[in-house]
């Protein structure tokens, strides 16, 4: 058994601000060990995401109680058999474990594997075990505000060790949802007007990504005015406000509508102002997690007089152990500079007043430093 502090999550629903109520209670537990096909890492570095405070406010509901956190670097203490990876290694946790069977994986699109999201729903590992002890369920596979987790090895990749941890976490969730929104789900050229709606950390590495793809034309969307400030300075040509008039304005800005239009909020009538705002013939891409009842209404005539497209993506489309070394590459020759998204560093103890500050756009991405 392994000992650890872990910031677990007993009740949704909580009222904010949360360094009051405190969701999130850190706990003293012990993980039991790695099965065959997993791994015991020392999680060096976590972020804070939205995917979590939907947990935390009950948008999500999950199985309770919950170790929570899933977007995380961290080093290989012990492995399971067949599990591919040995202590030392430096890996990054992704949050959807890929069998690597099931017709999702065979069609090369892991983020839809089918045992995968069937695990992250019951709160299990891969393999249908949980580790954590007193019932406490696995969030998304990774549990990632703990000193040490037991994961999957398929929700594992690994990367140089040189790579900064707290940088390396960016790419488990905030890099690979964003920017692989814009490669694979997009597909943005060089020839493409751009608009990012929501600008936290996966909106950011979207906007990073597309200027890094070459686009002339990139236009930037949020409520808060630092974090437009903040997408100029990265590379925005129009930062724009969001309020009822936005798609317009968006419109206006490009000339009919943007060729393609990541949305990264969540929020339903948010996704309907950024379709709104995409040009005929254009992409809309989603990657906000909506609650699960939520509904949206849209002009269906235009899907097919004027050849729209709207696209979810999850995970960015992306394939985790090829994408994640694929755009820390491009991280250190300078094309993805990440590291400018990191707007705070936590220690474990802070994680709650750290999702006060999600919660009311104060920051762009949190890491808790371990």
């Amino acid at each position: 058994m392994t000992p650890t502090r872990a910031a677990v999550l007993t009740e949704s629903g909580r009222p904010a601000p949360y360094a009051g109520s405190r969701p999130l209670e850190i706990r003293e537990l012990e993980l039991a060990p790695p099965g065959p096909g997993e791994l015991l890492v020392r999680v060096r570095a976590a972020g804070l995401c939205h995917s979590d405070l939907s947990v935390i406010d009950g948008s999500r509901p999950r199985p309770l109680p919950m170790a929570l956190g899933h977007e995380a670097a961290g080093e290989v203490v012990a492995a399971g058999e067949g599990a591919e990876f040995g202590p030392g290694d430096h890996v990054v946790l992704t949050f959807v474990p890929a069998c690597g069977d099931c017709p999702g994986c065979a069609a090369g699109r892991p983020a839809l594997c089918a045992p995968g999201a069937a695990a992250n729903r019951a709160g299990t590992l891969l393999g249908g075990a949980r580790r954590w002890p007193e019932g406490v369920a696995h969030h998304l596979g990774v549990s990632a505000f703990s000193e040490y987790v037991v994961v999957s090895s398929r929700s594992a990749v690994r990367v140089d060790p040189s790579l900064p941890p707290e940088i390396a976490a960016l790419f488990g969730c905030a890099v690979l949802t964003g920017a692989g929104a814009v490669v694979h789900s997009a597909a943005v050229t060089p020839h493409d007007s751009v608009a990012v709606f929501g600008l936290g950390g996966v909106g950011l590495s979207a906007l990073l990504a597309a200027r890094a793809a070459g686009v002339s034309e990139l236009v930037a969307v949020d409520l808060v005015p630092e974090k437009l400030a903040l997408a100029r300075d990265l590379g925005a040509t129009q930062a724009i406000e969001g309020g009822p008039d936005v798609a317009e304005r968006v419109r206006e800005a490009t000339g009919g509508g943007a060729d393609k239009v990541i949305e990264t909020t969540g929020v339903v009538p948010v996704l309907a102002q950024a379709y709104a705002a995409t040009a005929p013939g254009g992409t809309t891409v989603t990657v906000g997690l909506p609650g699960p009842d939520r509904e949206l209404t849209l002009p269906a005539l235009s899907l097919v007089a004027e050849e729209r497209t709207l696209r979810g993506s999850y995970l960015g489309s992306c394939v985790p152990r090829r994408d994640v070394p694929r755009f820390v590459e491009m991280y250190a020759a300078g094309l993805l500079p990440v590291d400018r998204l990191l707007s705070h560093r936590l220690t474990l103890d802070e994680v709650n007043t750290g999702f006060d500050r999600l919660r009311t756009g104060e920051a762009v991405r949190q890491v808790i430093v371990f």
